[in-house]
């Protein structure tokens, strides 16, 4: 009656192995580390580098504590946090010598103290939240400069092409700082170009005055439209952050503005900050512009004449020069997917655009006008541009083209990262860097841990108390839910917040409640006479449908607060809805396998240790019979 099918147990076995084996690597805690990846996939992390950054901790008397190669990054682990920064500014020295063209990126990091052997079944420990281990700090300064003269180019093309479209003839559109002069010939052509900024370019103030017998406009932003500017580049930036984060993968990020043009942004858990510190701090901004294939601009590319007017000189990245105009065709606003892949004829890496409709038309109105002259794609990062590919236009655009050349899988995959996550509405830069202890303090991190364990361990000595063995079996029953709620969590790389502890700590307390439901079923069975292997085996059918409602009503509402919730709620929540779930296997299948292992083989049992079974009618306590 009360006995186990050989593969019942072989699932508690697995269970217990698995639970154990990946909760281990949460037991040997994190080692202060410098973490060396490339920038750019040109620069190799390989043997040849770990020598040179072992030689200059060598050349600064630092002796660290491991160096390997993992995840195309070198980790130098070191003994203390002390030691850890000055390890940082000597590779910083010696792989860095110049900022402005950083090669490789150092970044403090932590890394698991786990052996080799664990990490290579990929068993590695949960994170710990921002408010429980720390983790990394940026303070990002946006160029709000930059994004007014983006605004004022965007401004100063949109009117040129409406005067064009409205055949308004001027003398020139120039820009003179943040103002846009624009010269005209008679007074009639002056009016209609006062009555058409007042018409489509609301958010410009002018002023007119004659100049050497034609008339000067100026027009420049308006002060509330400037500040409009500001706030949406700030607005757009922080749901850029957001989007290249959730594609990092980081769990519970805090972004937030600090003042009128810095973002916080705050990783808790993260592991590879390098690759973190990386995707924030380049401002992948695309943009398209022609090719000038003029004799003037042909000589200015090939035998470094000055450039021509009205156009720009940048590289490609076998270091050929293009000269470009700079009027901007098509920025990275309009993009709305970016993805990597493979050219069907060619086999090279490559980047699938689309644009939305405005860019769509644009393009086909471009490539229309401009059939076999060459454009460019240019992607600016931390300042700098550079020219990806420099294509003929072959036939008429769309809102699907690709961006292909020399390019590694890798560099497409960043690339395609990059662009689709959004492009900055200005540039950023980082100003401060930081890793961050617990906000909370060690002593509450202890207090959390500390509720916990005296929680489990009250709990423990009250059913071992009251229900005897079976309060016994209860516990270690509770125990190993919370190995495998341990284990399942660092199985999902989960972060685990103070608010998650507290729900650890709901989760035992529901788990138990499940065993306290079990037990007082078989006791009541007891006091109804029945024999005690026949109430083990009534006390546990019957407690399962009990349990099962009241653990669906409460993942229901564990379901909506990780559907509805956000940041720490959405911690709890994972947790809580986790904690049911391992509580309902732990509680019910799990104890029921060792109440059977030790009372199951017994053929004549007479009694069981489950505390005094009292009768409620005479207040006295009776002994079960078989």
């Amino acid at each position: 009656m009360n006995r186990y099918p050989l593969w019942k147990y072989a699932i508690i076995v697995v269970a217990l192995l698995v639970g154990g084996l990946y909760t281990l690597p949460n037991f040997f805690g994190e080692a202060p580390a410098v973490q060396v990846s490339s920038a750019k996939a040109m620069y190799k992390v390989d043997a040849a580098l770990q020598s040179k950054v072992a030689q200059a901790l060598q050349d600064a008397s630092i002796e660290p504590t491991g160096l390997s190669l993992e995840n195309n990054s070198l980790k130098v682990r070191l003994a203390d946090t002390d030691t850890q920064l000055k390890a940082k500014e000597a590779i910083q020295k010696a792989l860095v010598p110049d900022p402005e063209v950083a090669p490789y990126v150092v970044a403090l990091n932590l890394i698991s103290r786990s052996p080799a052997w664990l990490t290579s079944l990929n068993a590695a420990p949960m994170y710990l939240g921002l408010d429980l281990r720390g983790g990394v700090h940026f303070m990002l300064q946006v160029d709000m400069a930059a994004a007014l003269s983006k605004k004022i180019d965007s401004t100063a093309g949109d009117l040129r092409s409406v005067m064009r479209e409205k055949n308004i003839r001027h003398s020139g559109i120039s820009r003179n700082g943040n103002t846009i002069e624009l010269r005209l010939r008679d007074a009639a052509t002056l009016e209609a170009t006062r009555n058409l900024i007042k018409d489509q370019f609301a958010d410009l103030a002018f002023t007119d005055a004659p100049d050497a017998g034609e008339f000067k406009l100026s027009a420049s932003l308006k002060p509330e439209a400037a500040r409009r500017v500001q706030e949406q580049a700030l607005k757009q930036n922080i749901t850029t952050l957001h989007n290249r984060i959730n594609e990092l993968g980081v769990a519970e990020p805090v972004i937030q503005q600090q003042g009128l043009d810095r973002i916080v942004v705050q990783l808790p858990g993260v592991q590879d900050t390098a690759k973190a510190k990386d995707i924030l701090g380049r401002t992948a901004t695309l943009e398209m512009r022609l090719v000038d294939d003029s004799p003037e601009g042909t000589a200015a590319a090939v035998g470094g004449a000055a450039v021509p007017y009205g156009t720009e000189k940048y590289r490609e990245r076998n270091g050929q020069a293009v000269i470009v105009k700079k009027q901007v065709i098509l920025s990275g606003d309009s993009l709305t997917d970016a993805q990597p892949g493979f050219d069907s004829q060619t086999q090279q890496p490559k980047v699938d655009l689309t644009v939305d409709a405005k860019g769509g038309r644009i393009m086909r109105d471009t490539s229309r006008e401009n059939l076999k002259k060459r454009m460019a794609i240019l992607l600016f990062e931390k300042g700098r541009g550079e020219v990806l590919t420099a294509p003929v236009i072959q036939g008429e655009l769309g809102n699907r083209f690709q961006i292909s050349g020399s390019m590694s899988v890798t560099e497409a995959a960043d690339l395609a990262l990059l662009l689709r996550a959004g492009s900055l509405a200005a540039p950023m830069e980082i100003i401060e860097e930081r890793t961050i202890g617990p906000s909370l303090g060690a002593e509450n991190i202890a207090k959390g841990f500390d509720s916990v364990r005296w929680g489990f361990a009250a709990v423990a000595v009250f059913m071992c108390v009251y229900y005897m063995l079976f309060g016994v079996i209860s516990s270690v029953a509770l125990a190993v839910n919370l190995l495998l709620l341990v284990a399942v969590l660092s199985m999902l790389q989960a972060t685990l917040t103070l608010p998650g502890m507290a729900a650890m700590a709901l989760v035992l307390g529901m788990a138990i409640d499940a065993n306290v439901l079990i037990n007082e079923r078989v006791r009541e069975e007891l006091r109804n006479g029945v024999s005690p292997q026949a109430a083990i085996h009534a006390g546990y059918d019957r407690a399962w449908a009990t349990i099962l409602d009241s653990n669906v009503t409460t993942l229901i509402a564990g379901l909506a607060l990780l559907a509805f919730g956000s940041g720490p709620v959405r911690g709890f929540a994972v947790v809580h809805c986790l904690g049911i779930l391992t509580s309902m296997f732990s509680a019910v299948f799990f104890s029921r396998g060792l109440v059977n292992l030790w009372y199951g083989r017994q053929k004549k049992l007479q009694t069981v240790s489950i505390g005094t079974v009292w009768r409620p009618d005479s207040g006295k306590a009776v002994a079960p019979r078989d």
